[in-house]
């Protein structure tokens, strides 16, 4: 039977060279107990001042600790790593990007909650996982859910936000069900991931800031056409959106 693998991880930095601190993740294996794994881990790139700042895991902290891909954690997540199973993240290119670095290759399912919340609430101001701790109301049901898996809570810190990535799967997965009637919410989800968003928000950014692309194709098709071939960096989801609208969807 496939299982559900809610990951998440902490890190020295965002950039290129840095690498994982922290592993925790859930297994929910229908029937059993949920498996519980977290772990900090060594790492010969120093913790960036900023990155503490967000997770409070210092230097002191991993001294001593083996290296991730040492740690069981990890190992045990190389064995749960099967095309059956699926690996459940927020913004999973990161996560993912940062295991990468340490050996593994996904072969699971992939579920990212980042993508699937942008297409099933679109309109929500942000999509970041603590913004639905709020907005979603998820803040009620943390402390319960955290005293029945034997969790203890704390900011920022990855099996912390791996609890509230549970909360919010399963808001998720009510409104797949409810948006994709009849469909397989969990394998909805799964495609929903690899699909591109259709951005019908006003621009948070550039001199047009506060208009939507439909609204800038009609009164400065010319400046979207420049932000396609010059901004090389440019999101993937305002990249479609630009093009679908300049083909006249």
């Amino acid at each position: 039977m496939a299982k559900y693998i809610i990951l998440d991880t902490e890190t020295t930095g965002a950039g290129e060279k840095d690498r994982v601190i922290q592993l925790g993740y859930m297994v929910l294996d229908p029937g059993k107990p949920t498996e519980i794994h977290n772990e900090l881990c060594s790492s010969e790139v120093p913790i960036e001042i900023g990155a503490m700042e967000v997770h409070n895991i210092t230097p002191e902290m991993i001294e001593g600790k083996p290296l991730c891909i040492e740690i069981r954690a990890y190992q045990r997540l190389i064995e749960l790593n099967s095309p059956e199973n699926y690996m459940i993240i927020h913004n999973a290119p990161f996560d993912i990007g940062m295991l990468e670095k340490e050996g593994f290759a996904l072969e699971m399912k992939l579920i990212d909650t980042l993508r699937v919340a942008k297409h099933v609430f679109p309109d929500s101001e942000y999509h970041r996982l603590q913004y639905f701790r709020y907005a979603l109301e998820l803040y009620k049901e943390e402390e319960s859910e955290a005293a029945k898996l034997g969790i203890e809570l704390k900011a920022h810190d990855a099996l912390g936000d791996v609890l509230f990535l549970k909360l919010l799967l399963s808001k998720l997965r009510e409104a797949v069900e409810k948006q994709f009637p009849g469909m397989n919410a969990v394998e909805k989800m799964v495609a929903l991931t690899k699909e591109p968003v259709f951005i019908t928000k006003p621009m948070r950014f550039g001199k047009h800031k506060g208009k939507t692309i439909q609204e800038l194709a009609q009164e400065d098709a010319g400046y979207l056409r420049w932000m396609m071939e010059n901004m090389q960096n440019l999101d993937e989801d305002v990249r479609y959106t630009i093009r679908k609208v300049l083909e006249g969807y």
